[in-house]
């Protein structure tokens, strides 16, 4: 069994698990195509050693970049650049390393502290 997203546009539809010889039979007359994702494939790297496909496990509503040949998830903020290795959105600042948790604040460019 594998997982196969549903890219219409270039963006993620739907994700099921089917076998490859169900497309063999599949009917649908909807536009997009299916494009085999990996489960255990995060921000590049194969979570159990096997070969990263496509960079990350697609989900509704990222993007599919036929370039890279990966799946992208939807931008968090404006300020967040694609990181090109991973294919992830990287902070303009490091997230912080002192076991405190933070939370993004987009109007002032920072890291501020998670209020519990």
């Amino acid at each position: 069994m594998g997982h196969y997203a549903r890219v219409t546009d270039g963006v993620v539809t739907n994700v099921i698990v089917a076998k490859a010889e169900f497309f063999d039979t599949y009917v649908d007359d909807t536009a997009g195509e299916w494009i085999k994702t990996s489960y255990n494939t995060h921000a590049g790297v194969h979570v159990n050693g096997g070969t990263p496909l496509r960079k990350n496990y697609a989900g509704i509503g990222f993007l599919y970049d036929e370039t890279r040949d990966a799946f992208i998830p939807p931008q968090p903020y404006p300020s967040w650049v694609i990181n090109e290795e991973t294919c992830r959105w990287d902070a303009p600042i490091d997230y912080p390393d002192d076991g405190i948790e933070y939370q993004w604040n987009e109007e002032s460019g920072a890291w501020d502290i998670l209020e519990s």
